[in-house]
């Protein structure tokens, strides 16, 4: 799946979902980018591992540490084997949030994503070391 497609495909989720039954600002798609990144700050802060995912099990109201194969499920059912109330979370899965968020929004507006970052990273390859003069 290229990335056009990514876009494509979160953006019919997005609206499947009755996320643009009414149209929202470009202003506010930014505003909601910006907030899963909040949203991995917080995952770090509270001590998250990078590459840690772990679930969260509205069912039960705790969080379960593990992978996939063995997360699934809580207390209150302990042969659920994938129930739907286990949220994956963390680091990995906030910065997914914000890819599907900006990919949600290039689809809404038929941004072409995929060429805009191959231009600007031939782009980069041009700028001097440290571009921009920052400390």
């Amino acid at each position: 799946m290229n990335i056009n497609e990514i876009c494509k495909k979160a953006h019919e989720n997005a609206v499947a979902h009755g996320w643009w039954g009414e149209d929202r600002p470009f202003s506010e798609q930014i505003a909601l980018m910006h907030s899963e990144l909040s949203e991995a700050l917080e995952e770090y802060r509270d001590g998250r591992g990078l590459d840690e995912v772990y679930y969260y099990c509205e069912l039960s109201n705790k969080k379960i540490k593990g992978d996939e194969e063995t997360a699934w499920g809580c207390e209150k059912q302990p042969d659920c084997n994938g129930c739907e109330y286990g949220k994956p979370e963390g680091i990995p899965i906030e910065l997914a949030d914000v890819i599907i968020r900006i990919a949600d929004t290039c689809g809404r507006y038929g941004i072409d994503l995929e060429y805009a970052i191959k231009i600007k990273m031939e782009y980069n390859k041009t700028r001097p070391y440290k571009h921009g003069k920052k400390i």
